[in-house]
């Protein structure tokens, strides 16, 4: 910063002169600062709306499955079993027995301190694995098992001690990590040849040594004591589209047949319709809360901050006539998706699942085709490409880029005509000073001349 003479001479406060001077020559930059403020508020509120209807596109686009109201309870008469429905689901019911479930094997060796060998081979429905431990400790040898990938996993159990030693023995726990009868396995020490040929040791067949549990599918019976009986089993305690759409779950054995109920969920068809209308009603809660006139006590008018924006004017009518118009020359206000007198939609559920009940494949065109109209406005909307308010968002992003380029531009100006307003006063600071100075010399000239002019009063 150079050398500021603040009024030395003239006795005027140039410092704050020239501040004046710059305010008012930053008046356009200040205007250019509130034009891309106000611009940048348009952008977020844009943004906001933008992803409110990109978030609409996509619920919309799930409402208009040909499946998304394909919406079912299942209800069983015991803990025994349990059900769940999905996609292709229809009313019925069924009644089955748990012959029983599904379980894994488990077997443990007889108790050692130590293995026999360090070569195993597990034996599988999927084939031999042999298996080579780093020693015959049980630790080396439940990690070989664990590591073959060969659908065991082993662990190593505290078995006591020794009577006559007192040395610690342990048993190798063997379990198949999936359930069900092809799951089942054996365990040799042994090479896979020696398996073959008979002269390798299973480890399960020594003293001691146990078959805990035995792998088995789970069986139920349908029409039990009927001459329509029919066995079904599977691998897991999941039986998968025993019904169409139903997956059925058992727990435990059941004496008793256990009636499995498959129903229509009214209460979620009308959530789901609702979900719909709430989200479009929140869009046009945001719309109107950003566009409306207010007008203040002492009459001052405030504008939103979208007032007058016609790619906002045009998204909502787009949304509105999509929820709205009719369908099959009928309003859809007759299951219950109704216009207000405001501009928005509601949404009556009594009235829906009337219609529902009454006329089921005109309700279900009604949300489907409205989710379709909807989904195709949204996306026509907010689609990151090419979307309008997309384009509108990304022309006042440009637009707002452009005025802070010009902002700067003025920050450079202004610096040097401060700058220069400083050094002009400065020097003129600098030439009073001299002007002063020189008028002292001659004021001291004049007095000293006078004095030798003028004869003495003594």
């Amino acid at each position: 910063m150079g050398i500021q003479l603040t009024g030395l001479a003239s006795g005027i406060d140039t410092a704050g002169l020239v501040d004046q001077l710059m305010q008012i020559e930053s008046i356009p930059q200040l205007l250019l600062k509130n034009t891309v403020s106000a611009t940048r508020t348009e952008i977020k509120a844009l943004q906001d709306l933008n992803a409110k209807i990109a978030a609409l596109a996509t619920k919309a686009k799930a409402s208009a499955a040909p499946d998304a109201l394909d919406l079912f309870t299942v209800t069983s008469s015991s803990d025994a079993v349990s059900a769940t429905a999905s996609s292709g689901a229809a009313p019925g019911s069924l009644d089955l027995v748990v012959d029983s479930v599904a379980k894994a094997q488990v077997s443990v060796t007889a108790a050692m301190s130590a293995t026999p060998s360090t070569t195993f081979t597990i034996t599988t429905a999927a084939g031999a694995t042999e298996v080579t431990a780093a020693s015959t400790s049980l630790d080396d040898v439940a990690k070989a098992l664990n590591d073959a990938g060969a659908g065991v996993r082993a662990a190593k159990v505290a078995a006591g001690t020794d009577p006559n030693t007192g040395e610690q023995l342990y048993r190798l726990q063997v379990s198949s990590t999936e359930t069900g009868a092809k799951a089942a396995f054996s365990l040799h020490a042994g090479t896979a040849d020696e398996v073959q040929a008979g002269t390798a040791t299973d480890v399960f067949a020594e003293a001691g040594a146990a078959h805990v549990t035995t792998a088995k599918d789970a069986q139920v019976t349908l029409w039990a004591g009927t001459d329509a009986k029919q066995i079904i089993t599977s691998s897991t305690n999941t039986f998968a589209g025993l019904l169409p759409g139903v997956d059925v779950t058992v727990a435990k054995a059941s004496v008793d047949p256990v009636t499995i109920t498959v129903s229509e969920d009214t209460a979620a068809k009308s959530t789901a319709a609702k979900d719909l209308v709430t989200a479009l009603s929140d869009i046009f809660s945001y719309i109107d809360a950003r566009t409306k006139v207010t007008t203040g006590t002492n009459g001052k008018t405030t504008a939103g901050v979208l007032t007058g924006e016609a790619v906002v004017r045009d998204a909502k009518q787009a949304l509105l006539s999509a929820a709205t118009a009719p369908i099959g020359g009928r309003s859809p206000s007759e299951a219950g998706i109704t216009i207000t007198r405001d501009g928005t939609v509601t949404f009556d559920a009594a009235k829906f699942e009337k219609a529902l009940a009454g006329d089921p494949t005109f309700a279900q065109e009604v949300f489907a085709t409205i989710a379709g109209r909807v989904q195709t406005a949204a996306e026509s909307l907010s689609d990151k490409y090419d979307g309008r308010l997309t384009n509108s968002i990304k022309n006042r992003e440009a637009s707002a880029k452009n005025v802070d380029d010009e902002i700067a531009s003025w920050d450079r100006r202004l610096a040097l005509r401060r700058t220069t307003l400083e050094a002009t006063w400065a020097n003129l600071e600098v030439q009073m000073a001299a002007m002063q100075s020189q008028q002292q010399w001659l004021s001291g000239q004049l007095a000293g001349l006078t004095a030798s002019i003028l004869p003495s009063t003594k």
